[in-house]
């Protein structure tokens, strides 16, 4: 019985040597997967991190500083930046470059051949996201066909081909930095939009009587934001008493900041005061050129005193009301190539509203009360047209004509 299973294990012996023969080429297969897998994953995330880095500068460099298309300058720098990059110690390879339209709503690149941006001032980020000749994005594939094998070798693979990509897009500013708002006057988007239409038709803001035809079309702000705090006259005192009154925060669309749509005189005359101290003015002190600001728009519907801020847009200031002035003994006598002698200054006050194309609230003034109700104090107005801006913040935020210099990887 002993000798008998002795003879059982020799033989159980001899299965298991067969089986580790006849498993061997497995376990080395699985093994040579393995480490190659790994080393794969590891080209490839290097490769993903060039992708990333391309398309960043890509995206950086799509746009001029005055907002206007520069695909050669784009694809340039994610060239440059891509290859820059190594996997292994080996640089990148030529990379694939594109530039085109991302879509939020689809979550889709379309690549463009487009060279000229499409018109995009005074329509919304959602009619742009819609369209795809609106080129705001780089798309970047970074690969390598000579990634070395190891193990795989053993198998007659000696070379693997590893490629990763990657897409920035460069929106309409998402924050302000530090120092860019000129002012703490934050205009309501109603005042600035015609439904969903970015444009500046009413050319008038800030005053907060009780007549809705010439209310309230824009709010004081202390900048204050996570949490805001409502904006008082104390607030404004301090910030508009100098001339340098930019905010000194980062400002995050979206968020809500702190506002107030009461304004003291004092506060105007301040504005005034630095108007005079920035501009030309005529042989009375008087300014007689516009002043040109970038101010912070917010939604004045949703909160009175800590309104979301929704995006920034520049002004050029024509004229400013801040006291009472029922005789009319301060209207405006010349605004650049625009001038009026006539001894009534009801209609040089005329001729100034309809040279400049300024509204009520209802619309253009019609009579002679329309007119006479414009001329009142806390008042500023602006030129209708607003003008383009230079590239600022970080991108995802709507467009009121401001592009951001900061992309952001969507894929």
């Amino acid at each position: 019985m002993i000798i008998q299973r002795i003879n059982a294990l020799r033989n159980n012996r001899g299965a298991v040597a067969i089986y580790v023969a006849l498993l061997l080429p497995l376990l080395v297969m699985i093994a040579a997967i393995a480490i190659d897998v790994n080393h794969v994953y590891g080209v490839r995330n290097e490769l993903q991190n060039a992708a990333d880095a391309g398309a960043l500068a890509g995206a950086s460099d799509l746009f001029d500083s005055a907002g206007e298309l520069t695909v050669t300058n784009a694809e340039a720098a994610a060239r440059n930046l891509t290859t820059a990059n190594g996997t292994g110690n080996v640089q990148v390879g030529t990379p694939t470059v594109e530039t085109g339209h991302w879509s939020f709503a689809d979550k889709v690149f379309t690549p463009s051949s487009n060279t000229t941006q499409v018109d995009w001032l005074g329509r919304t980020a959602q009619e742009l996201d819609t369209d795809i000749d609106f080129i705001n994005a780089v798309r970047v594939e970074a690969r390598r066909d000579d990634t070395p094998s190891f193990f795989a070798k053993v198998f007659g693979i000696n070379q693997l081909a590893v490629a990763n990509d990657a897409v920035a897009w460069i929106g309409f500013a998402g924050s302000l930095f530090v120092d860019d708002v000129d002012w703490p006057i934050a205009i309501c988007q109603e005042a600035i939009t015609d439904g969903n239409t970015f444009r500046c038709n009413m050319g008038r803001m800030l005053n907060s009587g009780g007549n809705t035809n010439t209310s309230m079309t824009a709010m004081w702000s202390n900048y204050t934001q996570g949490p805001c705090q409502t904006a008082n006259n104390s607030d404004m005192k301090g910030l508009t008493g100098g001339c340098n009154a930019g905010n000194d925060q980062t400002l995050i669309f979206g968020e809500g900041m702190g506002t107030q749509n009461g304004v003291q005189d004092n506060i105007l005359g301040n504005l005034v005061d630095c108007w005079i101290k920035n501009a030309d003015t005529d042989e009375d002190g008087v300014p007689d050129v516009t002043w040109s600001m970038v101010l912070p728009v917010i939604d004045c519907f949703e909160d009175n005193t800590c309104s979301p801020l929704v995006g920034a847009v520049q002004v050029n200031i024509v004229w400013i009301i801040h006291k009472n002035d029922p005789l009319m003994d301060e209207v405006p006598r010349k605004m650049g190539d625009w001038s009026c002698d006539d001894t009534d200054p009801y209609t040089c006050w005329k001729s100034f509203v309809d040279n400049f194309g300024l509204e009520n609230v209802s619309g253009p003034p019609q009579t002679q009360a329309d007119y006479e109700e414009m001329y009142q104090k806390k008042n500023i107005f602006f030129l209708t047209e607003c003008t383009k801006l230079e590239p600022r913040g970080t991108s995802g935020g709507n467009n009121f004509g401001i592009l951001a210099d900061v992309p952001v990887l969507v894929e």
